[in-house]
């Protein structure tokens, strides 16, 4: 998938002249977390979240330091926190530059840029015009829509056991002497594992294959030093 099928398109934006107290009442109506700056022309020049609003003077919360720590900081940083805590138009505390992606951009590649630069949303652009916007919210709405379950005419249950052994195998963390069975759509993976994490992830392949219904574990955890072994959670619920 890419941005242009997941993102916001009417997007709600500012100006650099917007008093701050417009544009977080801007984000409570919309119920957003940022906005988009553009300038007269239409032209993308900042991005204003809520985050920009935490350390403000009027409420009480601009950051309050011993005087020999702001002597060390500089008064360069000093000056910039002073904007940032009393600044009155949305220009003056904005991110400039923000980063952007592209309407072909990859939701691979989305993912990458947010985590890469710690920001929450990411103006879409197409030239240099504003055409939408990608928020974690649109992510999880896109999740939601492909986690929906398709039926698969072929699920049946040799199908299914084919699939999730190859599902499996095809990692390198495979239980060792790996055996799959499956009735009714249910599946029982037996084998041993040397790491517990390897249980979860074994479960989750499982249930990533379309027409698996429930997925039992009967993998054995083996220490590799001791050799001692821990039979599964399922395993002892059922032995108790």
């Amino acid at each position: 998938m890419r941005a242009h099928q997941i993102m916001t398109r009417n997007v709600v934006t500012v100006t650099p002249e917007t008093a701050i107290a417009d544009a977080a009442a801007t984000m409570l109506k919309h119920h957003i977390s940022g906005l988009p700056v553009v300038d007269g022309a239409g032209q993308l020049v900042g991005i204003v979240s809520e985050g920009d609003f935490l350390r403000r003077f009027e409420i009480g919360t601009q950051r309050k330091r011993p005087n020999w720590l702001q002597f060390f900081l500089g008064p360069g940083r000093e000056a910039k926190e002073f904007v940032q805590e009393r600044g009155r138009k949305v220009g003056e505390v904005m991110t400039p530059e923000p980063v952007t992606v592209t309407e072909d951009t990859t939701l691979e590649d989305l993912v990458q840029s947010m985590e890469g630069h710690g920001v929450k949303r990411l103006p879409v652009m197409s030239g240099d015009q504003l055409v939408g916007i990608v928020t974690r919210a649109n992510l999880l709405r896109a999740v939601a829509g492909l986690a929906r379950e398709v039926p698969d005419p072929t699920a049946d249950d040799d199908h299914i056991r084919e699939r999730v052994t190859r599902a499996l195998m095809a990692t390198g963390w495979r239980p060792v002497g790996l055996q799959v069975t499956v009735r009714d759509g249910v599946v029982h993976l037996h084998g041993i594992i040397v790491d517990e994490r390897s249980r979860q992830a074994s479960i989750v392949a499982a249930e990533n294959v379309s027409g698996v219904k429930e997925v039992h574990d009967h993998l054995c955890l083996v220490d590799t030093w001791s050799g001692y072994y821990v039979e599964s959670p399922d395993d002892r619920a059922s032995a108790g």
